[in-house]
Parts: structure tokens; sequence; C-alpha cells
């Protein structure tokens, strides 16, 4: 077993406060909207309720983010579409030691390792799907072990539906932001003190990875149209990625290089979407983008392909525009049409921020996410109560089901 730290025993003795065991198994440890998504859900989970314990399979600065949350006790193991028995072995044990109430998959393949666990301890699994398709993998997976799918967009919802996954093991909340970070108040004078692009320059921005799904490309070839009628803007691509070359490459052929500065990776997100006139979004494959919430939250419009869970958060032609999948020239007419109606992009800004806090609120969808964890700790594997399940010293409603956690 590969561990940061010796395993040590807890005492039942110290699980008389009624806190839910919580055993998060996280398929990757890098930078982007799943890990952004873990820490924004641990961060507003009531530490007085819940106890987070974490599985992942490297150390990495998000590792050490988890560990400045609070999060006392990461174990790291390979995590894999064909787990080792190591891992398993070690999910096994570290659900056994912490007490385990419910296991918390993220991707696939911590859900294959989460739900072999989660049976050979005999606890209930849940995966939350983070894109807009539910897998044949994900299916299978969650067939075979019997576990509950948590959807972040009605898109995957459906789907997992008109695919056979019951209704009862099904739930349904989407991202939400943190809108007391994520203002408009911040100026965004630093990002363009930065790319030297002064205010009152327009400078429409791309946050994402730089790979093929999140569609960088296509936002280049948007850029290079839009270049063409307004040669004064300037464009930013807020992230890294296995494209980065390419994409720097087509901007030298398109001849885009002085007006499209590549920033890499961001810590101080809240300072830059302020900069930003809008954002473009034009991901090929996506669930309820957190990029897209945090970007409105700072009062910044966006334009964006009608993909997955995207058309779910902006509201067309209110809080920005949507295009049909792949469009890139519909997102090109769209900026062009942005940068020429100031009062219109002006009544976005507000629209759009009203929006995340009407609907997209953290700290209400966290709630929801707890309680449906909490419902199905106190359930138990097979969905019915135990008065063994450890840590539900508090008393829930018996007629509380998952399906009803849909927000």
């Amino acid at each position: 077993m590969e561990v940061n730290k010796p395993l040590q025993a807890v005492s039942a003795a110290g699980r008389g406060d009624g806190r839910v065991n919580v055993l998060e198994v996280i398929g990757n440890a890098g930078m982007g909207g799943m890990e952004n998504y873990i820490k924004n859900f641990i961060a507003h989970l009531p530490a007085n309720q819940f106890q987070v314990t974490c599985i992942c399979p490297y150390e990495s600065p998000f590792t050490s983010s988890l560990r400045q949350l609070g999060v006392e006790e990461i174990y790291i193991t390979p995590v894999t579409d064909d787990p080792a028995w190591r891992s398993i072995q070690l999910t096994m044990e570290v659900a056994r030691l912490h007490q385990t109430d419910v296991l918390h998959a993220h991707m696939p393949k911590a859900h294959i390792l989460a739900g072999l666990a989660g049976c050979l301890v005999h606890k209930p699994v849940v995966a939350t799907l983070h894109g807009m398709n539910v897998s044949s993998q994900e299916l299978g997976i969650t067939r075979a072990v019997g576990s509950h799918l948590m959807a972040n967009c009605q898109e995957a919802y459906t789907q997992a539906l008109a695919m056979g996954v019951p209704a009862e093991r099904l739930g349904l909340v989407r991202n939400g932001v943190d809108t007391e970070s994520f203002t408009p108040h911040n100026s965004g004078d630093e990002l363009r003190k930065e790319i030297n692009v002064p205010r009152g320059t327009p400078l429409i921005g791309f946050v994402g990875r730089l790979e093929y799904e999140k569609g960088a490309d296509l936002f280049l070839r948007a850029v290079d149209q839009v270049h063409q009628v307004q040669p004064d803007a300037h464009f930013v691509i807020v992230g890294d990625g296995v494209m980065r070359n390419q994409l720097e490459a087509m901007c030298v052929h398109l001849r885009l290089d002085r007006n499209v500065h590549f920033v890499g990776w961001r810590a101080d997100m809240v300072d830059i979407y302020p900069a930003f006139d809008f954002l473009a979004h034009t991901s090929r494959s996506d669930g309820t983008s957190l990029v897209l919430l945090e970007a409105m939250s700072c009062g910044c419009p966006t334009i964006g392909l009608a993909v997955g869970g995207v058309p779910e958060i902006i509201e067309n032609e209110k809080t920005g525009f949507l295009a049909g999948a792949g469009d890139w020239e519909g997102i090109a007419f769209r900026i062009i049409q942005l940068l020429n109606q100031p009062e219109r992009l002006e009544s976005m800004k507000t629209d759009a921020r009203d929006r995340v806090k009407q609907h997209f609120d953290l700290s209400a969808n966290t709630r929801r996410i707890a309680e449906s964890l909490r419902h199905i700790a106190f359930t138990g594997l097979n969905g019915q109560r135990h008065s063994n399940n450890s840590t539900m010293a508090q008393e829930i409603d018996g007629r509380v089901s998952f399906n009803n956690f849909k927000g």
C-alpha cells in the first residue's frame, strides 16, 4: 500500500458526535473543474456534521489545498481503470479504520475503486458525474455495485434515467459558486497591466484546460474572425495543457500572437474575471461549468456553445448568448455583436450575477448534497435503515428519498 502516513485506528468512542464519515475517492489531483468542485464542496460542508477523509492518486498542490481546508487524513494510492489489489485493500482498510459511512467517488476510475471497496466493506457508494454524459463504463459500475449517481446537469440526469438507472439511486444537484468571493467589485487592472491591455480596450477571456474537450482551438478560430472586424480587441487564454504549443503555433500562423495572451493557470481568478469584458466558453463537452458560474458571479457576461449543462446556466440573450455545438462562427458573431452594444453588455453584467445568486449558490447546493449523503449513509448499502449504521446519532425522516435531491 502506498500511503502518506501510517494507518491509525479511529476509536469508536470518538464517534459520539453524530457526524457522518465520508471517504472521498478522487480520480485525479491536478488542476481543473473537478478538483475545484471538490475543494468548494469540502470547504462548505458543515464540519460539525461531517468528517472527511480523502484518497488521491498522487501528491500535488491540490492535496496541499485539501489539507489547508482541514482535511487531516489524505491517503495516496494508484487510482486506475483496472485497480490493483493494493489500491482496493488500502481503500477497504481506510474505510474500516475511519469508520466510513459512505464513499463518494469522482471520475469513473475512482467509481470503480470505491464501488469494489464499498461492496467488500458493506458501505454505500455515491459517484458524482462531472460531465454531460453517462458513459457505458459508469453505467456498468453502478449496475454492478449498486451505487448511487449524482448528476450536476439535467442532460446527464435524464440520460442516466433513459439508460435504466433507478430513480431512487439518482440525484441532480447543480454545481455552485461562492458568490461572496467571486464578485464584480475587483477591478481586474492587475491582469490588464500584466499583458499591457489598457482599460477601455476590449478584452475577451477563455478559461480552461488546454485540451481538445475544452475547445480552445474553436476559441482561436472565432478570435481570427473577430480580429478581422475588430483588430483592436485583445484576448486572453487562462489555463494550460497538452495543446498549448499547438495553440501558440496556431496564433502565429493566423497572425494573432500580438492580440492573444497566454497566461497559464492562475490562483487569483477572483481578480481575473473582472478584467474581461466578457468570457467565451467553447467547450465541446461540459456539465455544469464552474468557469461559467465564476465568471457570471463576477458580473461577466458569457458566450457559450450549447452543450451539456451550458444552456442551463446561460440565459440566452439576457445573461449572455448561446451558439450551437461546435459553432465557432456563431461565437464570433456574438462577440462582435456584444462589442458593438456596450449598453446591452452592461445590463448583462447585472443579470449574470443575479442569475448565479438565485440558482447556483454554493452554500445552498452543498447543503443539498450533504443531505443526500447523510440520507444514503443512514439507509446503508441496500437502501434500508440499519441501527448499526455507525454515525447516525441524529434522526432523519424515513420518507426522504435520494431522488428528492434535485435542484
